[in-house]
């Protein structure tokens, strides 16, 4: 595969990873689409295992969205801001601190957003959990499986 394809399934797994953050697109999908492209046009044995492991993770994601509380940001009362500033944090984190960086990025990009928004401590922490309560959860669990395969696919770009 060459760097303009490898280039265009890291754009692809942004997209993907965006998407997570906003309404209606679905962002996993678009994750795993990017690994498919990769793993058929590398056709090695660490590719597959990389597709199949990322099958895996994104079906039981799915899994535990339909358990968790369904996304009602709007009915909250929520800043679109903070979210997507959770959602950034939450990337950062994830390559700062690998793996567990991505939770704690989002639940402190959420309440640093909303103690800017607010003012306080105390208001923008009660408002960080309403965040996560109405919808904050499932958004951090689809984002983090898809932190975790973006992750374990650059890792066999990079190790591999």
């Amino acid at each position: 595969m060459g760097v303009w394809q490898l280039l265009g399934v890291a754009a692809v797994m942004l997209m993907g990873l965006c998407g997570v953050l906003v309404p209606g697109v679905p962002g996993p999908a678009i994750v795993w689409a990017a690994v498919a492209w990769w793993a058929l046009a590398d056709t090695t044995g660490l590719a597959w295992g990389v597709l199949a492991g990322a099958t895996g993770v994104l079906l039981l994601s799915q899994a535990l969205k339909a358990l968790l509380p369904p996304r009602r940001f709007k009915e909250a009362g929520v800043a679109r801001r903070s979210v997507l500033t959770a959602g950034i944090a939450a990337v950062a984190g994830f390559f700062l601190l690998p793996v567990v960086g991505g939770i704690v990025g989002f639940v402190g990009g959420l309440y640093g957003a909303e103690r800017l928004r607010l003012g306080s401590h105390g208001d923008g922490w009660a408002s960080a959990r309403t965040v996560l309560r109405a919808g904050g959860y499932s958004v951090m669990a689809e984002l983090f499986a898809c932190l975790l395969v973006v992750g374990a696919w650059a890792g066999a770009m990079i190790w591999g």
